[in-house]
């Protein structure tokens, strides 16, 4: 089967290109260019994911290690390992990379890896914007750390509450990088949800109609709805500290008619949203996984994508659990307290159909699927803890103990780091040609599933026997050494599994099983591509007929013909139906989304120090971006011919 698309212009007496020559002329026109300047001028989405997700987990090792020197402190009453400055830096150190380094960015990283494969595109829709996002991130994060070794890293917490993090009582630029570092990391956030909302609506193959994509497909579709209506509100919140602390603005300051309460409300309307930002995604790893080793389609799949986004529309109206405390009307929190308990109906929803696809199925425990049914198991009991402190007398005796803690790290990591670690797990041979090691990868199981409740479960109880967050020691006789103990060991355990994941990698790469293009045999688009893929993707842009292309075209998928071979050209399909539209010239390798990326971080840099930033950064941005869009001669004007013949 094959569809028309838009007219190509045609060389008079030339002769249809067979498929050796279509796949050789398009290595000729997609490939890198060679050297350092090919790969800091990549605009391909595969080579921009690999980077997101690498420098993602580099932070996450750097999260970790904070991590693991809060829990030596911690290990027994009265340590004197790390004083009290090092320790509030190490733990806002901890929460903000987890969170802004890690958590959001690994999950938008996959989703610009994967997304162009599983609908069957050759490329996201705004290559240049996305290495843009990408260079942005990883000069936010290098400035914290930088700023971190000089002894100026934030002290403040991951939320950076004010009036503590005001002018008053947080002299010095630690606040001011946390704010500038929100600022980097919120920019790349929105370019990656642009790019995926366009790439998903505007790039899909002919006949991947909104209800045959895939459930992965779909949760990044709402996650990247979310980022757009949740990140601006932490930006400004950034701004607004920023301006109260460098040019005396007053948005907190109640002695001049502030209101140190809007700090927390425009946060964790951010925040609490935040979570399920990094909770959706992990859906969708789960629900392929559990497809591909059940041999089954995800029972209930309409019942499945309407509880994500029913996930994605509550998650914006339980901020307020947060407050509790805070000294808000009662009437008004009773509101938040059943928002929070009905956001638990369409997690339900998800693991009902998932244990009913299983129950159909015959599954297959390998190592991905482990992964799920460690985070089923984790993420049940971060479930109900949730809805405890959902009720307001609960949560006021248990607000900003280690319960919250436990709680959190309950939801975080059995919730999306454990299906982080699945997804690794079952897209590693598509990514790099290779399986990863089956006895390996189980010993990483088992460890960090152990570390996990060893570390965690515990902290319940330290929680309800009065253990506040965020102290560096504490005294004998309160009776929490042993428990915290136990949960340093659990934390090493932790450890131990990380490194394990990584000899596996390393040792894959070099001398792992080849993949074949479809090891575990699953049914959707990527699948259809070379293991790891071409720089094009697919030499012919398939057709799909059903949800499970994979399995229904298990030999050969039907194709696309007519987009040319010369330029990189995409077919551009309708929102709803995915009908052929129109062919999109894609443009070439550049500098210049480095160049900007680097004049941005010049000016939000240079603004901590000197209000002259702004006019120097602004300048140099706007040179960077008259040289991004600077029009080039031969290849602007073939562009203008193709859209004109579409």
């Amino acid at each position: 089967m094959s569809l028309t698309v838009p007219a190509v212009p045609h060389e008079p007496g030339r002769a249809p290109e067979s498929a050796a020559e279509v796949v050789g002329r398009l290595e000729d026109t997609w490939r890198a260019r060679p050297g350092l300047r090919g790969w800091l001028s990549s605009v391909d989405h595969k080579s921009i994911g690999k980077r997101y997700i690498i420098t993602a987990f580099v932070f996450f090792l750097l999260g970790g290690i904070e991590a693991a020197v809060m829990r030596a402190q911690l290990a027994r009453p009265e340590n004197g390992l790390i004083g009290p400055d090092a320790y509030n830096q190490i733990f806002t150190m901890h929460g903000t990379t987890m969170m802004f380094l890690f958590a959001v960015p690994v999950m938008d990283a996959v989703g610009l890896y994967l997304v162009p494969l599983m609908i069957g595109g050759r490329n996201v829709a705004f290559p240049r914007l996305n290495a843009y996002g990408y260079w942005v991130y990883l000069f936010g994060g290098a400035f914290l750390y930088v700023m971190f070794f000089l002894n100026t890293g934030p002290d403040t917490g991951w939320f950076s509450y004010v009036p503590l993090a005001g002018p008053e009582f947080s002299p010095g630029k630690r606040v001011d990088v946390w704010a500038q570092t929100v600022t980097f990391t919120e920019i790349s956030a929105l370019v990656a949800s642009v790019e995926l909302i366009v790439t998903i609506f505007k790039t899909r193959a002919p006949g991947m109609t909104l209800n045959r994509m895939p459930l992965y497909v779909w949760s990044m579709l709402v996650q990247s709805f979310m980022v757009l209506f949740a990140m601006p509100w932490v930006a400004s919140a950034s701004m607004f500290l920023a301006m109260d602390r460098l040019v005396g603005t007053h948005f907190f300051n109640p002695a001049e008619g502030g209101d140190a309460l809007l700090w927390q409300h425009l946060f964790w309307f951010f925040g609490h949203p935040e979570v399920y930002i990094i909770f959706v995604p992990a859906l969708g790893f789960v629900s392929s996984i559990v497809a591909t080793f059940t041999r089954r389609p995800v029972f209930g799949y309409p019942a499945m994508v309407l509880s994500m986004v029913a996930t994605g529309f509550l998650a914006f109206g339980l901020w307020v659990h947060h407050m509790f405390v805070t000294g808000i009307p009662q009437l008004g929190a009773s509101f938040f307290t059943a928002a929070s308990m009905m956001i638990a109906i369409p997690s339900g929803v998800q693991i009902f159909c998932w244990i009913a696809t299983i129950w159909s199925g015959r599954p297959r425990f390998a190592v991905p699927f482990l992964f799920v049914l460690g985070f089923v198991a984790l993420f049940l009991i971060g479930g109900f803890t949730g809805v405890m402190i959902a009720s307001v007398p609960f949560d006021t005796q248990v607000h900003d103990t280690f319960f919250i803690v436990a709680h959190f790290h309950y939801v975080l990591i059995g919730g999306a780091v454990f299906p982080l670690f699945g997804a690794f797990y079952y897209w590693f041979p598509k990514v790099t040609g290779r399986m990863l090691d089956e006895r390996l990868g189980r010993w990483n199981f088992w460890l960090f599933f152990i570390g996990m409740n060893v570390t965690f479960f515990p902290m319940h109880e330290l929680g309800l026997l009065g253990m506040p967050r965020r102290v560096y020691t504490y005294l004998p006789e309160t009776g929490w050494g042993g428990l915290n103990l136990l949960a340093s060991i659990g934390a090493v355990t932790i450890a131990v599994s990380v490194v394990v994941f990584l000899v596996n990698v390393a040792r894959s790469l070099r001398v792992g099983e080849a993949a074949g293009a479809n090891p575990w045999g699953a049914d959707t688009l990527e699948w259809a591509a070379t293991s790891p893929p071409r720089p094009y993707n697919f030499a012919f842009t398939p057709v799909v007929e059903s949800r499970e292309p994979m399995w229904q075209h298990p030999a050969e998928l039907p194709a696309v013909e007519g987009l040319r071979t010369d330029v990189r050209e995409v077919l551009v399909t309708t929102l709803l139906d995915a009908e052929p539209d129109s062919r999109h010239r894609h443009p070439e390798p550049t500098i210049w989304p480095l160049i900007a990326a680097i004049a941005t971080a010049v000016l939000f840099i240079t603004l901590i120090f000197t209000p002259w930033g702004a006019v120097i950064g602004t300048v140099l941005l706007f040179l960077a971006f008259v040289g991004w869009a600077w029009p080039r001669g031969k290849d602007h004007q073939e562009q203008l011919m193709i859209e004109a013949e579409s």
